[in-house]
């Protein structure tokens, strides 16, 4: 009998079964992209702890700066422990660090402490699961990659919908710590539950659309990290990346402070808004995932180029009482933010292969924390030396023009490798 033939899983043929991979990745991915609800605490953050609004965006800076180191580790953890026991791991410290974020700053009070535990702890919690559930995504569906990935990584962009909804009303009612606790006891029961389910495919599975001369196909494309970070392609790949990932986490970062600061929204609007923005940044993941299996990651990266474009000109015109103008320029950010978690792992694995993805895109993914640290200095900055934003923006639409080019000139398949 074929590998295809004996594969099974939770009792059905394979091609079947694992869709439930990417539904438990999904529900995984809710619980780790409540990152992305920071802008609904960092208000009452920067008030307990009287500091400045660079300093309020640390913990979410370092965050998510974590985030993409600990992925490194995490990807060449997965060849020897597998997705289930790094997933585990990572789900403990994830919980770990909301927990203690709740419980540590009320005995050393400083937003110092808050960065240890919610972003130093969590994030390498995130960096750590994240992979997981993207590995196992892109080894059961090398045919519907892109889709898959994107579906798998909606629950991340789609988080805040559901966490900056839970986090509000227990913020006005008990404070941020308290939500952190809360919220952290909640992840760390959720992740490790879902973390039992993930698995890899035997090495010889293929999908019956990929078996014979396709299956050769891909075999042959695989790249080693080694010599994929000497191609022009990566280099392209990782400053564009970068680029559409700084735009998307400096507005998810400040589009409370936004609306309540510029279009003069009250908090409970505002953070509504960042859960409407959530579902834009989870639609982003399937259907930019989809886009760059149908029209090649080159072209899927323009068109997200020139949507940050637009969108960062469009703030340069917001005003109080600008809600629409707000709206649709802060949710096509949060669209392409969703889009390039999405785009990345594709079009890394289009261009170098499947077998190393997992450790391929996490170099790529460094661009992510890189880009949460400009995007935290050049919105903060912004604020502190000129009070508004409009600088900030002004940056992001210089820099999607910049990759705009980049993305035709080096996003292509590599050669000579």
């Amino acid at each position: 009998m074929t590998a295809l033939q004996t594969e099974r899983l939770f009792g059905m043929e394979a091609e079947k079964g694992r869709w439930i991979l990417v539904i438990a990745g999904f529900l995984i991915n809710i619980c780790l992209g409540s990152v992305y609800a920071y802008s609904v605490f960092r208000d009452s953050v920067q008030t307990l702890f009287q500091s400045t609004s660079t300093e309020s965006g640390l913990p979410f800076t370092v965050f998510i700066a974590f985030f993409a180191i600990l992925m490194f580790f995490g990807s060449k953890l997965m060849g020897t422990l597998g997705p289930k026991k790094v997933g585990i791991i990572g789900g403990v410290l994830v919980g770990a660090g909301w927990i203690l974020s709740g419980i540590l700053p009320q005995a050393i009070p400083s937003i110092w402490t808050l960065v240890f535990t919610y972003g130093i702890i969590g994030g390498s919690g995130v960096g750590l699961v994240y992979g997981a559930p993207l590995a196992v995504a892109t080894r059961w569906f090398p045919d519907k990659k892109g889709l898959a990935v994107g579906l798998t990584l909606a629950g991340f962009g789609g988080s805040p919908f559901v966490t900056a909804n839970l986090a509000r009303p227990l913020i006005e009612s008990n404070g941020p710590l308290y939500t952190f606790m809360v919220m952290g006891f909640a992840f760390i029961v959720i992740v490790i539950a879902l973390a039992f389910m993930l698995r890899f495919p035997l090495v010889e599975w293929k999908p019956a659309s990929m078996q014979g001369a396709t299956a050769k196909a891909v075999a042959r494309a695989d790249i080693e990290p080694n010599r994929m970070v000497k191609t022009s392609t990566f280099w392209g790949l990782f400053l564009v990346y970068t680029i559409g990932c700084l735009a998307g986490l400096m507005a998810i970062g400040i589009s409370s402070p936004v609306g309540t600061h510029v279009i003069r929204m009250d908090t409970a609007t505002a953070a509504a808004m960042v859960g409407v923005f959530a579902l834009f940044n989870g639609a982003g993941r399937p259907l930019f995932g989809w886009l760059t299996d149908r029209i090649t990651p080159r072209w899927t990266a323009m068109l997200s180029m020139l949507i940050i474009l637009g969108a960062s000109l469009l703030m340069l015109r917001a005003t109080e009482g600008t809600l629409v103008l707000y709206s649709v320029a802060f949710a096509a950010l949060w669209l392409c933010l969703g889009g390039w978690l999405a785009i990345g792992p594709t079009a890394t694995t289009t261009f170098f292969g499947a077998r190393n993805a997992a450790r391929n895109y996490s170099f790529v993914f460094f661009g992510y924390g890189l880009a949460a640290i400009l995007g935290n200095f050049i919105a903060g900055s912004s604020l502190d030396l000129f009070g508004n934003y409009d600088t900030a923006f002004m940056i992001t639409a210089g820099l999607a023009a910049l990759g705009a080019v980049l993305a035709i000139v080096f996003m292509k398949p590599p050669k000579n490798v």
